[in-house]
């Protein structure tokens, strides 16, 4: 495993993430989906890890988030649990699973949390969404909240675009998000909305606000891993930094080792028993 670029190597918790809050420290986040992409982002030194349902884009080749089963995710958590070490991992309860009423929303999440050992849920939505939330959290386990754009939503959205651009929108962000922390959500989630009001409701939150193009006032932010590391060469929001150009590199790896194997050059001697 690769050495940890952060000083303080302890297992991050959901009262470590308020601490950060409290003292200004940012938190860092980003998605896995296997076990081999958790060691790297876990041996760097990332706070979260989540296992999103995005998935189902990234993964499963799915146009949206929606058809993600269940047991797809648990397999998805329980790959990701076993490579980590330090970080919080944080599984989506996936479209189906808490929005049809809250007794089913915790059977779910209770078999979640049993069988892949993560340690807390993001579920997507606002006031509709509380009697689950309640609910689960009453059952002892943690929820990371989400708002503004939704993908679990996206069919009554009809676009990806930024959510609550106008007042009405933006009245009812910010008081979901208060109701969530209310209720007792750890942290949450703004997706795509504008910089100001991301700000606004991190300045007016005490848990941790974490922006996925919710600009720089949030505290902390998230990214899809495959997107920051530059695998997706066709997927070009505003919010995204490429970090890397593994499209580029792993294309030319492939290519030389397709040329390698033609021209008859691997294995060399060295390369053989």
């Amino acid at each position: 495993m690769s050495k940890y670029i952060v000083e303080d190597t302890r297992k991050v918790t959901t009262h470590r993430l308020v601490e950060m809050k409290r003292k200004g420290e940012k938190i860092a986040m980003l998605t896995a989906y296997d076990y081999t992409m958790a060691t790297l982002v876990d041996g760097a030194g990332i706070d979260i890890i989540l296992v999103g349902d995005s998935a189902s884009n990234v993964m499963a080749g799915n146009v949206t988030t929606l058809p993600i089963t269940l047991d797809q995710m648990i397999y998805h958590a329980k790959s990701v649990v076993r490579g980590v070490k330090r970080a919080l991992v944080v599984t989506d309860m996936p479209f189906g699973t808490y929005q049809v009423n809250a007794d089913e929303a915790v059977k779910n999440a209770i078999r979640i949390m049993k069988e892949t050992h993560a340690d807390a849920l993001k579920l997507e939505g606002g006031e509709e969404i509380l009697p689950s939330v309640r609910k689960i959290l009453d059952a002892g386990i943690p929820i990371m909240a989400h708002l503004g754009l939704t993908p679990q939503s996206i069919n009554k959205f009809g676009t990806y675009g930024v959510r609550a651009k106008d007042e009405a929108e933006a009245e009812k962000l910010c008081r979901d998000a208060k109701l969530l922390q209310d209720a007792g959500c750890f942290a949450l989630v703004l997706e795509k909305i504008p910089a100001a009001l991301g700000t606004k409701v991190a300045s007016e939150l005490e848990i941790p606000v974490i922006g996925i193009g919710a600009g720089g006032g949030v505290d902390g932010q998230v990214l899809v891993c495959t997107d920051m590391l530059g695998m997706t060469a066709d997927f070009t929001p505003r919010f995204l930094r490429r970090y890397a150009d593994l499209h580029t590199v792993i294309n030319e790896a492939v290519g030389n080792y397709i040329s390698d194997v033609k021209a008859c050059d691997f294995p060399n001697e060295k390369e053989q028993y």
